[in-house]
């Protein structure tokens, strides 16, 4: 078998160049033709350890950074009849998997979107439809939700406890107010600062907070001002994310692509550079580019990577599932109208026994899925584990591309058994994941038409 093997760089690639959350990305997805029956695909996947992932596509607010499938708002009974559609899916889905082998499942998300714009009932029948139709337990495994200030009330904070909620992730970006607004994330610090009170009273045991670093006007002061604000409430995880600026999304519509140079480049790396040494000094250890977990914090099972998972059954109109031979969807957007008419669609459907929108994963796409989803953790790729799966050593299939890493200085020095980046190396994972991007993916990619 041969694999396409990267060229050799003439200078450092730009280090914001792909957040590699999933592999392939969405945009290489087409329209399957014929459209395969659920059945057919999930026939002979293992139904040991699935992952549950439910897309609720509705915020309160679109931040000017957002690119995420999701809509302002829902008009009349849209929610409600939104969850009548999650429900029908995730019937389909159940008696497409069988009974030979019953599903198990060893963790749950809840994303969006915002789950939280869901009131405290809805938020009920959505665990209701999770556990009744798909046969998960809540109760008993991992189950993350994310949230927004605004909607983490106390009804339905007590909800989700209630069923079974291990983890909160809380959208706060910056506690400084002007980065708020420049962000497009219009939102008051006081409250912020009550919702995360609201939480930590409701006791859901690991709450993360994320925050962005590249706002326009942040300085080294502000974002430190922002990191000792989240440090205060002891969160068990913190999310650093770097600012993108994307088609079609608040920001992306007034910026001029020659703004985003190499100066922004370098300003990024330095907040970046100052929350990971603030983070390790202050008890967190480094999951990977973005994770930080503090050191005494239960683990919550997959981490960055849950997006990667074999085996993972998505509900909801902005949800991916995985299969080991194909990953599929529905179709995707950013633009508001294209969105409302895809959710539109979606709640109109009757028939969710087939796949309308995937790409494949033969073995090739696979080997540089698994190299992606462990190189870009801090832990790094146990060779070892990519021998056993794949009967070869990562560097006999990717020698180019590994050797461009250690000459940037971008490989951890060690042993030979485990194939890790080095702090640089972690710092520039947004430019080393596209790296791997096999050139049939980057091609779908590069002709994917925006809208």
């Amino acid at each position: 078998m041969t694999l396409t093997m990267a060229t050799a760089p003439t200078g450092p690639p730009r280090p914001y160049q792909s957040y590699t959350y999933a592999y392939p990305h969405k945009t290489a997805y087409r329209p399957l033709s014929p459209r395969p029956a659920l059945k057919d695909l999930w026939a002979g996947e293992s139904r040991n350890a699935l992952s549950l992932y439910v897309h609720i596509p509705f915020c309160e607010v679109r931040c000017g950074f957002c690119n995420l499938f999701t809509r302002i708002g829902a008009p009349g009974d849209l929610t409600g009849r939104y969850l009548d559609a999650v429900r029908r899916q995730a019937a389909a889905v159940r008696e497409a998997l069988g009974d030979g082998e019953p599903p198990r499942f060893a963790n749950a998300a809840f994303g969006g979107g915002t789950p939280t714009f869901l009131e405290a009932a809805e938020l009920d029948l959505l665990c209701d439809i999770a556990e009744r139709e798909m046969g998960a337990d809540l109760r008993a495994i991992p189950l993350s939700v994310e949230a927004s200030p605004a909607t983490a009330t106390a009804d339905r904070l007590a909800v989700l406890v209630a069923r079974g909620t291990t983890r909160l992730s809380l959208g706060v970006q910056s506690f400084v107010e002007e980065e708020a607004r420049a962000a497009v994330r219009p939102q008051r610090r006081s409250d912020v600062e009550a919702a995360l009170g609201r939480i930590r009273e409701a006791g859901v045991p690991v709450l993360n907070i994320d925050l962005i670093y590249g706002i326009d006007g942040q300085t080294a002061a502000s974002w430190r001002h922002s990191l000792d604000a989240a440090l205060a409430w002891r969160p068990e995880e913190i999310y650093l994310y770097p600012l993108y600026i994307r088609p079609l999304t608040g920001l992306g519509r007034h910026a001029d692509p020659l703004t985003a140079d190499r100066e922004w480049d370098e300003r990024r790396l330095r907040r970046y550079r100052e929350g990971r040494d603030h983070l390790l000094a202050h008890g967190y250890e480094q999951v990977s580019m973005r994770m930080f977990r503090r050191a005494d914090a239960p683990p919550q099972g997959p981490d960055d990577y849950a997006c990667q998972t074999d085996g993972m059954i998505g509900l909801g109109c902005g949800a991916r599932s995985y299969t080991s031979t194909l990953h599929y969807s529905f179709d995707y957007a950013v633009a508001m109208r294209e969105i409302r008419g895809i959710i539109d669609d979606y709640t109109a459907t009757e028939d969710f026994s087939h796949a309308l929108h995937g790409r494949g994963v033969d073995e090739d796409e696979a080997r540089r899925r698994h190299l992606l989803q462990s190189l870009l953790q801090a832990e790094g790729l146990p060779v070892a584990d990519y021998r056993l799966r794949f009967g070869r050593d990562p560097h006999e299939d990717f020698p180019a591309e590994l050797a461009v890493l250690a000459a940037r200085g971008w490989l951890a020095h060690g042993g030979g058994e485990r194939l890790r980046l080095s702090a640089e190396g972690l710092a520039h994972s947004d430019a080393i994941g596209p790296e791997f991007f096999s050139p049939a993916v980057r091609d779908a990619m590069a002709a994917y038409e925006t809208k």
